[in-house]
């Protein structure tokens, strides 16, 4: 039986948003972690005023390319600079349409001359795998999905843990028994413990300081217990789910764009490629912003900060297009809602606190002008006191201080018109900066 493919669902649902729009939709949590270890409070404190562990292990998709073309396919659809990428380095993967709409991001780490892992979500890993074989380089590769999905279940070939928050460096001390060498802001360093090897990647979250653990899986209960260990007399807090999927709301960091890749016709071969139940085709949409257009959704990666890692110094996929964009004055601005406490209380918790809430909905962000912008992830963050959202914003509404509000609601989709006014709540927000940390904002990759 024949694997359907993105494009085949596609055709059945009529078009991309047929596909994918489904309200109601259940956030996505990580996989095979505990929800919640302490509560979702106390974890989400640790990282701002203790010590906080995450377990990363499970979640992550990895993809190893490897051989003499590795550095050339990932330069020709990445819009970053490789004439500066040291080994064991890490950067932001930025790969693009020709249209300069984003795909996804990933984490790309240089393992060798000639190695490179890409992880995170894995639109990326398709897109350059996809044209890596098309375009005949010489490359190979090699997988490792996310626990969830890996064929026949089994361990990952990788442990990650974070390590993160004021006593962080305390913690890891205590752990080698010596501070770890100087490392810039995502670079690596070499480390063993009691012989095992593995790599501390200088890294951080919410702009806490701390460090990401990486080595192969089977020492991977040593490394956690030696941190536990050390860590209870520091009021170590292991981290759930739940309070995982928040931090990026501060640090400014927005998972899972809308990959560009669902209407171009160049690009109706990648969509055959793709499976039908790959991230492409399972990623949902849903919230009170509807389109039947899905270009509606793609995004440019100025839009979410990644101007600063984008280098025309080299011919790439989607160059020219990034050139006029970045000319763009009306691409939107990412800021930070802060939610009304009070409405969140009315609108989400029914009069009550609302306890933990996160959402991947695209909500409408409202002033008297009409649609000023999208929400793209929302949370609460119990040390702010309220929820926060990452928002893509109209210029013109961007500055910090101006008051808007979020519609809150799952418009039904097909079928019902995108500007009905179907009685969603309101709920009263104030832009701020982001990163929303002053810390993430300033400081947090100076030394990169």
């Amino acid at each position: 039986m024949t694997t359907p493919s993105l494009q085949d669902g596609i055709d059945k649902a009529g078009s991309p948003v047929g596909l994918l729009w489904r309200p109601g939709a259940e956030p996505w949590t990580p996989e095979v972690v505990d929800r919640e270890f302490a509560g979702w409070r106390i974890e989400q404190r640790a990282w701002h005023e203790g010590v906080a562990l995450l377990n990363l292990s499970h979640h992550m998709y990895d993809m190893w390319i490897e051989g003499p073309d590795a550095t050339r396919v990932l330069a020709d659809y990445g819009a970053n600079n490789f004439e500066k990428f040291a080994i064991g380095q890490a950067k932001q993967y930025v790969p693009v349409t020709r249209h300069g709409h984003i795909v996804t991001d990933g984490i790309l780490s240089r393992e060798a001359e000639d190695t490179y892992l890409l992880s995170g979500v894995p639109a990326a890993q398709h897109w350059v795998q996809y044209h890596a074989e098309q375009g005949g380089y010489d490359v190979s590769f090699s997988t490792d999905p996310s626990s969830a999905f890996r064929p026949g279940g089994g361990d990952p070939r990788l442990f990650r843990y974070q390590i993160q928050g004021p006593l962080a460096v305390e913690l890891v001390e205590q752990v080698f028994g010596a501070p770890i060498p100087e490392t810039k802001f995502f670079h690596s360093t070499p480390v063993t413990l009691d012989g095992r090897a593995f790599k501390a990647l200088r890294h951080g979250m919410a702009g806490q300081a701390g460090y990401e653990f990486i080595g192969p899986w089977e020492h991977a209960a040593y490394v956690h217990e030696a941190f536990l260990t050390a860590g209870e007399p520091l009021g170590l807090v292991q981290v759930g789910a739940l309070a995982y999927t928040t931090p990026s709301v501060e640090s400014g960091w927005i998972p899972s764009p809308v990959p560009g890749i669902y209407s171009d016709s160049e690009l109706a071969e990648y969509r055959a490629w793709l499976p039908l139940f790959g991230i492409e085709g399972a990623r949902p949409l849903y919230g009170s912003f509807f389109s039947e257009s899905i270009e509606d959704y793609y995004i440019s990666p100025y839009e979410l900060g990644y101007g600063k890692v984008i280098h025309f110094g080299h011919d790439f996929h989607g160059r020219d297009a990034l050139l006029r964009a970045k000319e763009d004055t009306s691409l939107r601005t990412k800021v930070t809602l802060v939610f009304d406490p009070d409405d969140v209380r009315r609108v989400i918790g029914g009069g009550a606190d609302p306890g933990f809430v996160v959402s991947y909905a695209r909500h409408r962000v409202e002033t008297s002008a009409g649609l000023v912008g999208l929400t793209m992830q929302t949370a609460s963050i119990d040390p702010v006191g309220t929820v926060l959202s990452q928002t893509l914003i109209d210029p013109s509404h961007a500055e910090p201080g101006t008051e808007v509000t979020v519609v809150w609601g799952d418009h039904p989709g097909s079928g019902t018109g995108p500007e009905a006014d179907l009685g969603f709540p309101r709920i009263r927000a104030t832009v701020q900066p982001s990163p929303f940390d002053r810390h993430a904002r300033t400081e947090y990759r100076r030394d990169a």
